[in-house]
């Protein structure tokens, strides 16, 4: 198996990117990383390279502040674009990117292209629930279009509900609509529309979710288009944050806010370990005729190694071939 890595794509490149694929190199022998990005810089973080890491020299970079299909267009030396590239031309089997996201949205269509009857690919990251590492909901889509129709959701839920049982061994994963309340009457044009189509369906479909329960998980994948995805995926990053932080300061604010913040520190770790989202490696772009994953622009060294470790897996399952039959099945 061979794992493209856009070794220039993040904020905290080419640093964190480097050491995470580092970590899952030693970690997975049966892999091949192949870093795409300047030799020079790549090289200066990495000291002594893993016989399973190859470097794919390229001196060009998509900015964050670039606009993506111009970008993609013109920059054709840059290494998200490259890495796509490679995916395409089969040699290499899955791309891994924290670059620019509506760039890397324009590389999956332009670059590596969509499976035959998909209309819209999705961004579909895991999101944390209480249950822990190895659980989580499947959320799709969480920014990748930011427009959907009812059919796109319908889509949406069948790579979901593909995904769930092939990467995750799921036997009949839950789907969830997201919307304002429990009741069929509810929510906009969109999500009323969607919902007698999610209903007739080949798939688990339970019924709309209130945001409110999706920590919880009521569901094994929630289905949403990506304006209402994204504002609730970054408000959940945001009070959790906000959570913790709090926590730190009360716990450090007496002598006795300290002793009991000791007694509690284990369960506390727990807790965010169960909210880390690095845990659980990129959102992958389901819908593109290979493997392309997208990880958090913040993203450090574990989380990369976790996108590695999500792709390799979705490798060995042969994902995008599920959903490549599931979707010509339901034509």
């Amino acid at each position: 198996m061979r794992i493209a890595i856009d070794a220039m794509g993040g904020d905290f490149a080419p640093k964190a990117i480097v050491e995470g694929a580092v970590m899952a190199a030693k970690e997975w022998q049966d892999i091949e990383i192949i870093l795409v990005g300047d030799k020079v810089q790549i090289e200066a973080f990495m000291p002594v390279k893993p016989a399973n890491i190859t470097i794919h020299h390229t001196d060009d970079v998509i900015e964050a502040e670039d606009e993506p299909v111009k970008a993609v267009r013109r920059k054709k030396n840059a290494s998200m674009v490259v890495a796509g590239r490679l995916v395409k031309e089969k040699q290499a089997d899955a791309m891994i990117s924290a670059g620019n996201s509506g760039a890397l949205m324009a590389t999956g269509l332009l670059i590596v292209g969509r499976i035959a009857g998909i209309e819209r690919p999705a961004f579909a990251p895991m999101i944390p629930t209480i249950q822990g590492t190895g659980h989580g909901v499947l959320c799709l889509d969480l920014g990748a279009n930011m427009d959907a129709s009812a059919e796109n959701l319908l889509q949406y839920a069948i790579m979901g509900s593909v995904y769930r049982k092939t990467v995750d061994g799921i036997a009949n994963p839950r789907v969830g609509l997201l919307n304002v309340g429990v009741e069929t009457i509810k929510g906009n044009e969109l999500v009323r529309a969607a919902f007698p189509l999610l209903s007739e369906a080949p798939i688990n479909f339970i019924g709309n979710v209130e945001a409110l329960d999706v920590l919880n998980g009521k569901c094994d994948i929630l289905v949403c288009d990506g304006f209402v995805g994204n504002i609730m995926l970054k408000s959940l990053e945001g009070a959790i944050s906000v959570i913790f932080a709090e926590l730190r300061t009360e716990m450090t604010s007496s002598f006795l806010a300290k002793m009991a913040g000791l007694i509690l520190k284990p369960g506390l770790r727990r807790l965010k370990r169960k909210a880390d989202s690095s845990e659980y490696g990129g959102a992958g772009m389901l819908g593109v005729d290979g493997l392309v994953i997208k990880c958090h622009g913040a993203s450090n060294a574990t989380a990369v190694r976790s996108s590695v470790r999500l792709a390799r897996h979705a490798l060995k399952n042969n994902l995008v071939q599920a959903i490549s039959t599931e979707i010509s099945n339901g034509k």
